[in-house]
């Protein structure tokens, strides 16, 4: 035992000595850099935040007890060149790794060298989302970068219904690449960026210079802004918005992160400036916990008051400590902090610059892959990253200024968008990214309102808005111009002008005439003036097809609208059979099933009471058949006697004489006027002959036949009016002509010798066409769906395109079915069924009455109620079937012979 023990005591010496002897090899100093303008916010906060990280680690003897952190700052005083000297100096000295640079033109510049001499860069302030890509493998953003800012930007435009936005930003590499994940984020959510103000670098715009910029935007449509810069340059931008009067009901302003690091770190600054009140920010979000509260604690004796902390001072805190857990696992894995001359710039060596005094870091590759696994929890959350290099869960917290201060409208995550709930919460949960689930708070936008803004305006430049209206020569009654004035009407037009009532703001719009009046003019270069911008938009007969939105915004279609077939049409000849086509197979089997049921009916009413309906089975049988059968033609023999018989036949008969009204004008339809059947059976038909197709000039359907069909073009033939319809048909200048139904339905009101034949080939519709983006589509499309709901759309319709069915396919003849009778049919049912239950009840009653007469006159009680149940069946049947005059005699006689029995008796 005292062996074992000794053996164990020898081991422990062993391996507390091998531990002493690699931490013999460890450096006393790890030096690591950082490249900050120390007089900006968050440079006074990032510097006070990675100095207490620095203490933190080395007061926790983190790297070992013999090993220290020792931090190194270079203040580049806002100065891009002095900044560039600083990383440079930083790269000379022997840092494991460089916190920073500050803003992202510095950091596209040290990152080359950063890579050449593998030294690991790591900023939470320079977040162009370019510095993310596979070019700079040793530049990490240890917060989330601006990519996720735009998401989150573009996430909330979506939800508040805006669609076109304007940007204000510094011209830098930051600005500008925040600005494009901007416009890509937005054309995800089919929302566009409409215009970009530009300004000087950094603070260097006059007062003048944001001011023309400024005018330029209230002179646009778009009332999003949104506002990416510094600090300084931002309130600038605001102040002078407020005194153009653009901090006012109607607009929508959204400042990026740099607002709420102000009201954060330094809100005196904005103390007294309402002109931010409805603004709309963003801010890290950083979840809560012990560590964080502590450290919000302690601030305010590290800062001495100076400075409030905002979040980008716990990424700093956090990224230091990032630096040391992978440099503390680096020493772990054996490796040795080492540096050796780089041979590119051993040439360097002579003059003043001495770069060859820029060394590499031999371990700077396996520094950095241990920097990308980090797996721990600092006072931002959890610390890790993903494959692209950038930290898992980035979210946002959505702030809106009110009273000054920021109010938490909800969050933003990566995960699962907008949403009330703290993300950490949601990170436990399935995502969910559905529309229902996008929620924030009520906002209070600038004029002190919560309605939300519309968002876009009509430009203040004076101008209407110039709307194209094709003019026709055929098919007037779509749209037209009455002649000497400057009126349109018609039926698109009517439509129209209802929609724009419904508006709830004044549209300034005038009418430009496209065509020459002689010819129906192209739409498909009505739409590419559209596109064009020589026209904001067009009104009129315009069908929405593929190729027109590829360029083109279109609202909710008003009417529907296909292509269809119209054909000659030909003679039919009647068939042998053609005395039945009046009615439907189901409506025969009614009539007749009903007729016999009511001969059947009238027979258990009368059979008793009418020697007509009497006699040997087979007798009652053939009357039955007969009567229902005769009644249809009012030809029956027999005649009622009871009340309930007449009431069933009068019903049956008035039946019957709307039924044999019916056919016969159905019949006489069929027989005398003229049937027509088409030659041509559909569009696969047409397509597979070499016959001539007509087409109306300037509609899609000469492009649809010829690229979707691919019928040759030399077999199609341009047609220009009703008219023109009727004589290439007649003549048989072509097979068939190929239009829109709701043109070929007002050609057939007037033309009855031609006919639709096979079915609608494509589904479309008829709609007003604006400019890409443009919010009056959307506006224009609500108003329409209201139109649609109040019925006005069909009232208008019905005014304008109300025709005969004359021009409907008459091969098909409308045959009589049995819905069309079903309510007399149920009448007559109810009244047959009625008069047969009033009748089994009188008959009951009559029975009873006539047994108790017979089992007073029985002595075994023979027909008394306590025979069994088939003799008293039997007895029923047989009374039901009795006459009832041999019934009354019979009794008459059983009363005379009881009363001569009583009278023999008492003698």
């Amino acid at each position: 035992m005292a062996l074992t023990n000794l053996y164990r005591q020898l081991l422990l010496l062993l391996f507390l000595f091998f531990i002493g002897f690699l931490e013999g090899f460890r450096p006393e100093i790890v030096n690591i850099g950082a490249i900050f303008s120390l007089p900006s916010i968050n440079g006074r906060v990032a510097d006070i935040a990675m100095r207490a990280a620095v203490d933190d680690v080395n007061s926790q003897k983190f790297l070992g007890n013999n090993t220290k952190l020792a931090l190194s700052v270079h203040d580049s005083e806002f100065n891009t060149f002095v900044a560039i000297l600083g990383g440079l100096q930083l790269m000379e000295q022997d840092n494991v790794a460089i916190i920073g640079p500050q803003v992202s033109e510095i950091a596209h510049i040290l990152s080359h060298l950063a890579n050449e001499l593998q030294k690991p860069m790591l900023s939470f302030t320079a977040l162009d989302p370019s510095l993310s890509s596979l070019q700079y493998p040793y530049f990490i953003q240890t917060s989330p970068n601006d990519l996720f800012q735009m998401t989150a930007i573009a996430d909330m435009i979506s939800h508040f219904g805006f669609h076109n936005v304007v940007v204000v930003y510094t011209d830098d590499d930051e600005r500008r690449g925040g600005v494009a994940s901007l416009g890509d984020e937005l054309a995800e959510r089919r929302c566009a960026i409409s215009y970009k103000a530009v300004l000087s670098p950094g603070n260097s715009s006059t007062d003048a210079e944001i001011r023309i910029q400024l005018l330029k935007i209230m002179a646009r449509e778009s009332r999003v802004i949104v506002l990416h810069s510094y600090a300084v340059m931002g309130l600038r931008i605001l102040k002078l918005a407020n005194e153009l009067k653009m901090l006012e009901e109607g607009y929508v302003w959204i400042a990026t992160t740099w607002l709420s690091t102000v009201l954060d770190s330094t809100p005196s600054v904005v103390a007294n400036e309402t002109y931010i009140e409805g603004t709309l920010t963003l801010r890290p979000h950083t979840c809560d916990s012990n560590a964080k509260r502590e450290f919000l604690s302690r601030w305010k004796t590290l800062s001495n008051g100076s400075i409030g902390l905002n979040p980008y001072g716990l990424y700093a805190y956090d990224t230091v400590w990032i630096v040391a857990d992978a440099v503390k696992r680096f020493f772990e894995q054996g490796g040795n902090i080492s540096f050796s001359d780089n041979p590119y710039l051993n040439s360097f060596g002579e003059g003043g610059l001495n770069l060859s005094a820029l060394s590499t870091f031999d371990g700077g590759d396996q520094l950095r892959e241990l920097i990308l696994q980090t797996n721990m929890t600092g006072l931002t959350g959890k610390i890790a990253f993903d494959s692209h290099s950038s930290v898992v869960f980035p979210a946002f917290d959505l702030l809106n200024i009110v009273n000054m201060k920021p109010k938490q409208i909800g969050y933003w995550s990566n995960y699962s968008g907008l949403s009330v709930m703290r993300p950490d919460i949601l990170y436990g949960k399935p995502a969910n990214r559905s529309s229902s689930n996008q929620k924030l708070y009520m906002v209070v936008w600038p004029g002190n309102t919560t309605t939300v803004p519309r968002g876009w305006v009509f430009p203040q430049n004076g101008r209407k808005l110039r709307f194209g209206v094709p003019n026709r020569f055929s098919f007037k009654p779509f749209v037209y111009k009455e002649e000497n004035t400057s009126h349109f009407d018609g039926y698109c037009m009517e439509v129209f002008r209802h929609a724009v009532n419904l508006l709830p703001y004044p549209v300034p719009y005038e009418f430009v005439l496209f065509g020459d009046g002689q010819e129906n003019p192209s739409y498909f270069e009505l739409i590419n003036k559209i596109s064009s911008n020589e026209l904001d938009g067009a009104i009129g007969d315009i069908a929405i097809v593929t190729n027109r939105t590829k360029i083109v915004d279109f609202t909710q279609p008003y009417t529907e609208s296909g292509l269809v077939v119209v054909a000659p049409s030909r003679k039919v000849e009647h068939g042998t059979w053609a005395f039945l086509r009046p009615f439907t197979p189901t409506m025969w089997a009614v009539t007749v099933f009903l007729s016999l049921f009511v001969g059947f009916v009238v027979w258990v009413l009368e059979h008793q009471i009418n020697e007509e309906f009497s006699g040997s089975v087979k007798k009652q049988f053939v009357t039955i058949f007969s009567f229902g059968l005769s009644s249809m033609f009012f030809a029956h023999r027999e005649n009622t006697i009871g009340t309930l018989g007449r009431i069933v036949l009068l019903i049956w008969l008035f039946v019957v004489l709307i039924i044999n009204s019916s056919y016969t004008a159905s019949l006489s339809s069929i027989l005398t006027i003229e049937q027509l059947a088409p030659s041509i059976r559909g569009i696969e038909s047409l397509a597979m002959t070499n016959d001539r197709i007509g087409f109306q000039t300037g509609s899609f359907s000469q492009y649809y036949l010829s690229e979707e069909l691919n019928i040759a073009k030399s077999r199609l033939v341009p047609l220009g009016s009703p008219q023109e319809y009727a004589d290439a048909l007649t003549t048989g200048r072509v097979a068939a002509i190929v239009d829109e139904r709701p043109y070929v339905e007002l050609f057939l009101a007037n033309y009855c010798n031609f006919q639709i034949v096979g079915r609608e080939f494509t589904k479309s519709g008829w709609g007003f066409a604006f400019r890409r983006e443009s919010p009056l589509a959307v506006d224009m499309s609500t108003a329409i769906l209201n139109l649609s709901e109040n019925r006005v759309l069909e009232n208008i319709r019905m005014k304008w395109l109300h025709t005969t069915a004359c021009g409907a396919n008459p091969g098909t003849t409308n045959q009589l079915q049995y819905k069309n009778f079903k309510g007399l049919f149920i009448i007559c049912g109810i009244a047959c069924g009625g008069a047969v239950l009033i009748y089994l009840c009188m008959i009951l009653h009559k029975f009873i009455k006539y047994a108790a007469n017979e089992g007073s006159d029985s002595e075994a009680g023979s027909v008394s109620f306590s025979s069994s149940v088939s003799v008293r069946i039997q007895r029923f049947l047989s009374f039901v079937d009795e006459k009832e005059d041999e019934l009354k005699e019979r009794l008459k006689r059983k009363r005379a012979e009881s009363q001569s029995l009583g009278r023999t008796c008492g003698e």
